[in-house]
Protein backbone atom coordinates (compact mmCIF):
# COMPACT_ATOMS: atom_id res chain seq x y z
CA UNK A 1 0.00 0.00 0.00
CA UNK A 2 1.33 3.42 -0.92
CA UNK A 3 2.24 6.02 1.67
CA UNK A 4 0.53 8.51 -0.67
CA UNK A 5 -2.87 7.44 0.64
CA UNK A 6 -4.60 9.80 3.05
CA UNK A 7 -6.13 8.81 6.37
CA UNK A 8 -9.52 8.94 4.68
CA UNK A 9 -8.33 6.53 1.99
CA UNK A 10 -6.82 4.15 4.56
CA UNK A 11 -10.13 3.98 6.37
CA UNK A 12 -12.10 3.57 3.14
CA UNK A 13 -9.86 0.72 1.99
CA UNK A 14 -9.81 -1.12 5.32
CA UNK A 15 -11.88 -4.29 5.61
CA UNK A 16 -12.31 -3.74 9.33
CA UNK A 17 -15.55 -2.26 10.69
CA UNK A 18 -15.10 1.50 10.43
CA UNK A 19 -15.41 2.06 14.18
CA UNK A 20 -12.55 -0.39 14.81
CA UNK A 21 -10.41 1.01 12.00
CA UNK A 22 -10.79 4.54 13.37
CA UNK A 23 -9.75 3.40 16.85
CA UNK A 24 -6.61 1.71 15.57
CA UNK A 25 -5.70 4.58 13.25
CA UNK A 26 -6.22 7.06 16.09
CA UNK A 27 -3.82 4.97 18.18
CA UNK A 28 -1.19 5.22 15.43
CA UNK A 29 -1.63 9.01 15.27
CA UNK A 30 -1.32 9.28 19.04
CA UNK A 31 1.79 7.10 19.21
CA UNK A 32 3.65 8.52 16.20
CA UNK A 33 2.48 12.13 16.12
CA UNK A 34 1.00 12.82 19.58
CA UNK A 35 -2.23 13.82 17.87
CA UNK A 36 -5.65 13.53 19.56
CA UNK A 37 -8.18 10.91 18.51
CA UNK A 38 -10.19 13.55 16.66
CA UNK A 39 -7.36 13.99 14.14
CA UNK A 40 -8.63 10.91 12.29
CA UNK A 41 -11.50 13.11 11.14
CA UNK A 42 -10.13 16.65 11.40
CA UNK A 43 -6.90 15.84 9.53
CA UNK A 44 -8.17 13.13 7.20
CA UNK A 45 -6.02 14.38 4.28
CA UNK A 46 -2.85 13.60 6.24
CA UNK A 47 -0.38 11.01 4.91
CA UNK A 48 1.41 8.64 7.26
CA UNK A 49 5.16 8.21 7.39
CA UNK A 50 6.55 4.83 6.34
CA UNK A 51 6.97 3.77 9.99
CA UNK A 52 3.47 4.88 10.95
CA UNK A 53 1.97 3.20 7.88
CA UNK A 54 3.74 -0.05 8.73
CA UNK A 55 2.33 0.12 12.26
CA UNK A 56 -1.17 0.73 10.94
CA UNK A 57 -0.94 -2.29 8.63
CA UNK A 58 0.39 -4.43 11.50
CA UNK A 59 -2.49 -3.44 13.79
CA UNK A 60 -5.04 -3.92 11.02
CA UNK A 61 -3.74 -7.42 10.26
CA UNK A 62 -3.72 -8.43 13.93
CA UNK A 63 -7.28 -7.23 14.39
CA UNK A 64 -8.38 -9.07 11.24
CA UNK A 65 -6.86 -12.16 12.89
CA UNK A 66 -9.13 -11.57 15.88
CA UNK A 67 -6.77 -10.00 18.42
CA UNK A 68 -8.70 -7.77 20.85
CA UNK A 69 -8.54 -4.04 20.19
CA UNK A 70 -7.86 -3.41 23.88
CA UNK A 71 -4.63 -5.42 23.66
CA UNK A 72 -3.63 -3.77 20.38
CA UNK A 73 -3.98 -0.22 21.76
CA UNK A 74 -2.99 -1.23 25.29
CA UNK A 75 -5.88 0.39 27.10
CA UNK A 76 -9.57 0.07 27.86
CA UNK A 77 -12.11 2.43 29.39
CA UNK A 78 -13.93 1.14 32.45
CA UNK A 79 -16.46 2.98 34.61
CA UNK A 80 -14.87 6.38 35.30
CA UNK A 81 -11.25 5.44 34.52
CA UNK A 82 -9.02 4.24 31.68
CA UNK A 83 -6.91 1.15 32.31
CA UNK A 84 -3.78 -0.12 30.68
CA UNK A 85 -4.29 -3.73 29.64
CA UNK A 86 -2.11 -6.49 28.21
CA UNK A 87 -2.56 -10.20 27.42
CA UNK A 88 -1.74 -11.08 31.04
CA UNK A 89 -5.08 -9.75 32.28
CA UNK A 90 -8.75 -10.04 31.41
CA UNK A 91 -10.11 -7.14 29.36
CA UNK A 92 -12.51 -5.16 31.60
CA UNK A 93 -16.09 -5.43 30.38
CA UNK A 94 -19.10 -3.12 30.79
CA UNK A 95 -21.11 -5.74 32.71
CA UNK A 96 -18.48 -5.75 35.46
CA UNK A 97 -19.27 -2.09 36.10
CA UNK A 98 -22.37 -3.45 37.87
CA UNK A 99 -20.09 -4.73 40.64
CA UNK A 100 -18.57 -1.26 40.96
CA UNK A 101 -22.00 0.36 41.18
CA UNK A 102 -23.12 -2.10 43.87
CA UNK A 103 -19.91 -1.42 45.78
CA UNK A 104 -20.27 2.36 45.53
CA UNK A 105 -23.90 2.18 46.64
CA UNK A 106 -22.87 0.22 49.72
CA UNK A 107 -20.04 2.66 50.46
CA UNK A 108 -22.42 5.63 50.20
CA UNK A 109 -24.86 3.97 52.57
CA UNK A 110 -22.18 3.15 55.15
CA UNK A 111 -20.25 6.40 54.85
CA UNK A 112 -16.81 6.91 56.36
CA UNK A 113 -13.76 4.79 55.62
CA UNK A 114 -15.31 1.62 54.28
CA UNK A 115 -12.93 -1.33 53.90
CA UNK A 116 -13.15 -3.22 50.61
CA UNK A 117 -11.58 -6.44 49.34
CA UNK A 118 -11.35 -7.06 45.58
CA UNK A 119 -10.53 -10.73 44.98
CA UNK A 120 -8.86 -11.54 41.65
CA UNK A 121 -8.29 -7.95 40.66
CA UNK A 122 -6.66 -8.54 37.25
CA UNK A 123 -5.95 -5.13 35.74
CA UNK A 124 -7.21 -3.53 38.95
CA UNK A 125 -10.45 -2.46 37.30
CA UNK A 126 -12.87 -2.84 40.22
CA UNK A 127 -10.49 -1.74 42.96
CA UNK A 128 -9.19 1.31 41.09
CA UNK A 129 -12.62 2.43 39.85
CA UNK A 130 -13.87 2.42 43.44
CA UNK A 131 -10.72 4.06 44.81
CA UNK A 132 -11.15 6.79 42.22
CA UNK A 133 -14.85 7.37 42.89
CA UNK A 134 -14.73 6.88 46.69
CA UNK A 135 -11.38 8.30 47.87
CA UNK A 136 -12.04 7.57 51.56
CA UNK A 137 -12.47 3.85 50.96
CA UNK A 138 -9.78 1.46 52.17
CA UNK A 139 -9.17 -0.91 49.27
CA UNK A 140 -7.24 -4.18 49.18
CA UNK A 141 -6.85 -6.00 45.85
CA UNK A 142 -5.52 -9.55 45.40
CA UNK A 143 -4.54 -11.79 42.54
CA UNK A 144 -2.72 -15.09 42.24
CA UNK A 145 -0.95 -13.85 39.09
CA UNK A 146 2.20 -11.78 39.68
CA UNK A 147 1.90 -10.54 36.09
CA UNK A 148 -1.63 -9.28 36.72
CA UNK A 149 -0.59 -7.51 39.92
CA UNK A 150 2.24 -5.79 38.06
CA UNK A 151 -0.28 -4.43 35.55
CA UNK A 152 -2.68 -3.43 38.34
CA UNK A 153 0.10 -1.56 40.16
CA UNK A 154 1.07 0.16 36.91
CA UNK A 155 -2.54 1.27 36.53
CA UNK A 156 -2.60 2.60 40.09
CA UNK A 157 0.44 4.73 39.28
CA UNK A 158 -0.98 5.77 35.91
CA UNK A 159 -4.21 6.91 37.61
CA UNK A 160 -2.42 8.65 40.49
CA UNK A 161 -3.94 6.16 42.91
CA UNK A 162 -0.69 4.77 44.30
CA UNK A 163 -1.04 4.19 48.02
CA UNK A 164 -4.82 4.23 47.80
CA UNK A 165 -5.00 0.50 47.02
CA UNK A 166 -3.03 -2.22 48.79
CA UNK A 167 -2.09 -5.13 46.53
CA UNK A 168 -1.49 -8.71 47.71
CA UNK A 169 -0.34 -11.82 45.85
CA UNK A 170 -2.16 -15.08 46.46
CA UNK A 171 -5.17 -17.25 45.69
CA UNK A 172 -8.36 -15.67 47.02
CA UNK A 173 -8.23 -15.33 50.84
CA UNK A 174 -4.77 -16.89 51.03
CA UNK A 175 -3.44 -13.49 49.92
CA UNK A 176 -4.57 -11.80 53.15
CA UNK A 177 -4.15 -12.50 56.84
CA UNK A 178 -6.55 -14.94 58.50
CA UNK A 179 -8.02 -12.23 60.73
CA UNK A 180 -8.47 -9.58 58.02
CA UNK A 181 -12.04 -8.23 58.09
CA UNK A 182 -13.83 -6.05 55.53
CA UNK A 183 -17.11 -4.22 55.13
CA UNK A 184 -17.37 -5.26 51.51
CA UNK A 185 -16.02 -8.09 49.33
CA UNK A 186 -16.28 -7.91 45.54
CA UNK A 187 -15.06 -10.41 42.96
CA UNK A 188 -15.27 -11.22 39.27
CA UNK A 189 -13.72 -14.70 39.32
CA UNK A 190 -13.32 -17.23 36.49
CA UNK A 191 -16.80 -18.70 35.97
CA UNK A 192 -16.83 -20.20 32.48
CA UNK A 193 -17.17 -23.99 32.48
CA UNK A 194 -14.29 -26.08 31.16
CA UNK A 195 -14.70 -26.84 27.46
CA UNK A 196 -17.27 -24.09 26.87
CA UNK A 197 -17.16 -23.31 23.12
CA UNK A 198 -17.12 -19.56 23.86
CA UNK A 199 -13.51 -19.97 25.02
CA UNK A 200 -12.56 -20.55 21.37
CA UNK A 201 -14.46 -17.54 20.06
CA UNK A 202 -13.81 -13.81 19.72
CA UNK A 203 -11.59 -11.97 22.19
CA UNK A 204 -11.67 -14.88 24.64
CA UNK A 205 -9.21 -16.80 22.44
CA UNK A 206 -6.50 -14.29 23.33
CA UNK A 207 -7.28 -13.65 27.01
CA UNK A 208 -5.62 -15.57 29.87
CA UNK A 209 -7.44 -18.87 30.27
CA UNK A 210 -7.01 -18.86 34.05
CA UNK A 211 -8.98 -15.61 34.28
CA UNK A 212 -11.87 -17.07 32.30
CA UNK A 213 -12.45 -20.65 33.42
CA UNK A 214 -11.96 -22.59 36.64
CA UNK A 215 -11.23 -25.69 34.50
CA UNK A 216 -14.21 -27.31 36.18
CA UNK A 217 -17.97 -26.68 36.30
CA UNK A 218 -17.69 -22.89 36.41
CA UNK A 219 -18.62 -22.73 40.11
CA UNK A 220 -15.39 -23.87 41.78
CA UNK A 221 -13.93 -20.38 42.30
CA UNK A 222 -17.30 -18.89 43.20
CA UNK A 223 -17.80 -21.57 45.85
CA UNK A 224 -14.33 -20.96 47.33
CA UNK A 225 -14.99 -17.22 47.57
CA UNK A 226 -18.52 -17.48 48.93
CA UNK A 227 -17.93 -20.32 51.43
CA UNK A 228 -15.19 -18.39 53.26
CA UNK A 229 -16.68 -14.91 52.97
CA UNK A 230 -18.26 -14.77 56.42
CA UNK A 231 -14.87 -15.23 58.04
CA UNK A 232 -13.67 -12.00 56.42
CA UNK A 233 -16.78 -9.84 56.66
CA UNK A 234 -17.82 -7.45 59.40
CA UNK A 235 -21.30 -8.01 60.85
CA UNK A 236 -23.82 -7.05 58.15
CA UNK A 237 -20.94 -6.90 55.64
CA UNK A 238 -21.79 -7.44 51.97
CA UNK A 239 -20.30 -9.78 49.37
CA UNK A 240 -21.12 -9.40 45.67
CA UNK A 241 -19.80 -11.65 42.91
CA UNK A 242 -20.13 -11.64 39.14
CA UNK A 243 -21.25 -14.90 37.52
CA UNK A 244 -22.43 -16.36 34.22
CA UNK A 245 -25.85 -15.45 32.83
CA UNK A 246 -27.18 -18.94 33.65
CA UNK A 247 -25.56 -19.35 37.10
CA UNK A 248 -27.74 -17.06 39.21
CA UNK A 249 -29.69 -19.75 41.07
CA UNK A 250 -26.60 -21.89 41.66
CA UNK A 251 -24.65 -18.93 43.07
CA UNK A 252 -27.51 -17.82 45.31
CA UNK A 253 -27.79 -21.40 46.57
CA UNK A 254 -24.08 -21.28 47.43
CA UNK A 255 -24.74 -18.11 49.41
CA UNK A 256 -27.62 -19.73 51.28
CA UNK A 257 -25.43 -22.74 52.10
CA UNK A 258 -22.76 -20.37 53.41
CA UNK A 259 -25.27 -18.84 55.83
CA UNK A 260 -25.51 -15.49 54.09
CA UNK A 261 -28.74 -13.52 54.24
CA UNK A 262 -30.49 -10.75 52.25
CA UNK A 263 -29.42 -12.56 49.09
CA UNK A 264 -30.19 -10.66 45.89
CA UNK A 265 -29.83 -11.16 42.14
CA UNK A 266 -28.76 -8.15 40.07
CA UNK A 267 -29.36 -7.58 36.35
CA UNK A 268 -26.78 -6.21 33.93
CA UNK A 269 -27.58 -3.69 31.17
CA UNK A 270 -28.66 -6.52 28.89
CA UNK A 271 -31.27 -7.59 31.43
CA UNK A 272 -29.41 -10.79 32.40
CA UNK A 273 -28.65 -11.96 35.91
CA UNK A 274 -24.98 -11.09 36.29
CA UNK A 275 -24.24 -10.44 39.98
CA UNK A 276 -25.41 -12.06 43.22
CA UNK A 277 -24.98 -10.44 46.63
CA UNK A 278 -25.52 -11.46 50.22
CA UNK A 279 -24.83 -10.27 53.74
CA UNK A 280 -23.19 -11.86 56.72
Amino acid sequence: MSADLSLRDLLRNSTLPQSEARLLLAHVLEQHYQLPRSAVISQDEMRLSADALAKWKELEAKRLNGEPIAYLVGKKGFHNIELQVAPGVLIPRPETELLVEIGLREINQLGGKVSLLDLGTGSGAIALAIASAAPDSLVTATDQSAEALTIAKTNAKYLNLEGRVQFALGSWYDAISEDAIFDLILSNPPYIQKGDPHLQQGDLRFEPLGALTDQANGLRCLEAIISSASGHLNPHGLIAVEHGFDQSKAVMDLMKSAGLRDIEAHLDLAGRHRVASGRK
